[in-house]
């Protein structure tokens, strides 16, 4: 049984994963939070203290580390024992974080595919590129590596794995829905890092669709999808992290990603794309100064974890799988409604950073028990998904189905 586990990151998914390894640190162990700047973790460290998260007497600690360094990773991973690492600093990190594992031995565990600071959207499938080409070492040294342990990607990708296996045989389409129907009061602002946010959207939208590739531009493609709790909402095909694995994975002609925006969003992200400040390559300044500016659009716009105290509204998240089911048409939506409020109140973040943090420590007390402890490199939909949407059920994100029978609650306690 893998116990101790290390957080890398202090943002605000970085808090929410640090409240609920506290809350089952009878699982886990030891809490260690690292990040280059360590004010941020002690931060986060008082705000478990403040909630009296942590369910038994146990270390809480802060670390200064530049996550770069693999080295220094190396150093701290053996200094304090820890055998899990879960990964939720910038996906800038991912490989260098990776390699740290690699040489101590520690589970790996991330949310986002890995990225390179001065290219988007490279060529598909982005697993690929950096991460795929790890999984041999992998498996050569015994080292679990759950990569994409997120909500998207992550729960969405089990959330497939589970239709496959009980809703529907042959699967034709699976259609991701991402709506954030909150609101957070500023003028304009991005409910994660502005930077990873903004790549996300400015190069060409990869879509699986006919058994091959395709691209489209960011906004070019809408669809109303009429979802429970938030409603009618408007959401736009987008390139994203799960459909490079689902491709390959699960056997479906059709993977695409849709995610919610509104008009206001839309036509502030085209200007800024327009004036070229969302470009990831340095321009010179009249002073002679390089400045990436990109990097200055996210200097001056809000911190998204000061987001969360004025935060009202719901999420809604999940999978549109079709296919037949012996013989027959099927399709089921399978999801998870979270509310803000009830995320700040709990863990002091909104509830973007809640989906995408509570999911990695479901992960991470999987792989403490032996469940999902694989041995080697995997992506969610390749592990059985039960256990998983089980632990979520009891620690903050309860999965729903709606199909022909209704809309209802699932039990994986059975």
């Amino acid at each position: 049984m893998k116990k101790n586990v290390l957080i890398i990151g202090a943002g605000g998914v970085a808090q929410v994963v640090a409240h609920k390894c506290a809350q089952n640190n009878d699982v886990l162990g030891d809490i260690h939070i690292a990040s280059r700047t360590k004010s941020k973790c002690d931060a986060i460290i008082a705000s478990v203290n403040d909630k009296n998260a942590m369910k038994q007497a146990g270390v809480l600690e802060a670390h200064q580390l530049d996550a770069l360094d693999i080295p220094a990773t190396v150093a701290l991973i053996k200094r304090t024992g820890v055998e899990i690492v879960i990964n939720v600093g910038t996906a800038f990190l991912n490989m260098s974080v990776l390699e740290a594992c690699l040489e101590t031995g520690a589970a790996y565990i991330d949310t986002a595919i890995h990225e390179e600071p001065n290219k988007i959207c490279e060529t598909p499938p982005w697993y690929g590129n950096y991460e795929w080409k790890r999984k041999e070492r992998c498996a050569e040294k015994g080292v679990t590596a759950i990569l994409g342990a997120g909500f998207d990607p992550g729960v969405v990708n089990a959330y497939a794995r589970l239709a496959k296996d009980d809703y529907v045989d042959d699967i034709t389409d699976i259609d991701i829905v991402d709506i954030n129907a909150g609101s957070h009061g500023k003028y304009f602002a991005t409910n994660f890092d502005p930077e990873i946010n903004f790549r996300e959207f400015t190069g060409v939208v990869y879509a699986w669709q006919n058994n091959e590739w395709t691209t489209n531009q960011m906004f070019e493609i809408g669809h109303e999808f009429d979802l429970p709790v938030v409603g009618k909402q408007k959401a736009y095909m987008s390139g994203h992290d799960e459909i490079h694995s689902l491709a390959k994975n699960m056997g479906s002609p059709n993977v695409r990603f849709w995610m919610g925006f509104g008009d206001h969003y839309i036509n502030v992200f085209t200007v800024l794309k327009s004036l070229g400040l969302l470009s990831e390559q340095p321009v010179k300044l009249a002073e002679g100064q390089e400045v990436v500016p990109l990097k200055v659009v996210k200097a001056v716009l809000p911190d998204p974890s000061s987001l969360a105290p004025n935060y009202t509204g719901k999420t809604c998240i999940g999978d549109f799988v079709k296919g037949t089911k012996n013989g027959e048409p099927a399709d089921v939506f399978i999801y998870n409604v979270s509310d803000h409020k009830d995320a700040y109140n709990e863990v002091g973040s909104q509830g973007i950073s809640y989906t995408a943090g509570v999911p990695p420590v479901a992960a991470a007390m999987l792989v403490a028990s032996g469940e999902w402890d694989a041995k080697t490199m995997v992506n969610v939909e390749e592990l059985n998904p039960k256990p998983f949407l089980h632990i979520l059920n009891h620690i903050g994100l309860p999965t729903r189905v709606k199909d022909k029978d209704g809309d209802r609650a699932l039990d994986f306690s059975k």
